[in-house]
């Protein structure tokens, strides 16, 4: 068993390995959202059933179903309580970072982060030797540390949810609902990933609820 095998059964739904770490003799490995994913996504069933959590059910039957071809056991970020701890594994791979603004960042995806599960194999599989060093540190600008209009996402104090949802029910918060977070379109990293505003805008309306 081999990443490339992984890399190889994840492709195809236009999800891509976001990092992994050994634990306890076993290797658990996190799959996220790469940009083939929403066009992927949209020609599922799931997209147009109309039922609930279309893309966390979409996220389990495909991971679930690489889990069953390899022998691994599958967890999703949607599962609980009690919830797995995905941030923690997500620190783990030493591939995500904190960001100023306190959001995690990752080397390929930038503020663009989206779990959609995590594979737990036994045993110890050969990781990536080349570890990649936080983008933020060499990001002289820093705009995401000025891009929140409402300085919801700020350096100098946590994520204040409420005023952030506040301000997506007003007028000046259309922007953010129809093309995604402004502190996450800031980061020079996030851009480069180039999520489309459609997928970005399907995620706000889920985290506005």
């Amino acid at each position: 068993m081999t990443l490339a095998t992984v890399s190889k059964l994840a492709e195809p739904a236009g999800l891509f390995i976001m990092g992994g770490f050994h634990t306890d003799g076993n290797t658990l490995v996190l799959l996220g959202a790469g940009k083939a994913c929403w066009p992927s996504f949209k020609r599922a069933q799931e997209y147009s059933d109309g039922l609930p959590d279309p893309l966390d059910r979409w996220s389990k039957r495909i991971i679930g179903g690489i889990a069953d071809k390899l022998g691994a056991d599958d967890s999703y970020p949607s599962d609980g309580p009690s919830y797995a701890p995905f941030i923690d594994w997500a620190l783990q791979t030493r591939r995500f970072f904190q960001s100023p603004t306190g959001m995690m960042v990752h080397d390929k995806a930038g503020l663009m982060i989206s779990i959609r599960g995590a594979l737990r194999f036994q045993g110890t599989l050969t990781l990536d030797q080349a570890l990649p060093k936080n983008p933020c540190d060499t990001c002289v600008a820093r705009p995401c540390v000025s891009a929140c209009p409402v300085d919801a996402l700020s350096e100098s104090h946590p994520y204040d949810v409420p005023v952030c949802k506040s301000f997506l029910d007003i007028h000046e918060g259309q922007d953010c609902m129809a093309n995604g977070c402004k502190v996450r379109r800031a980061c020079p990293v996030s851009i480069q990933f180039e999520r489309s505003a459609e997928q970005s805008a399907f995620h706000m309306i889920s985290f506005k609820g």
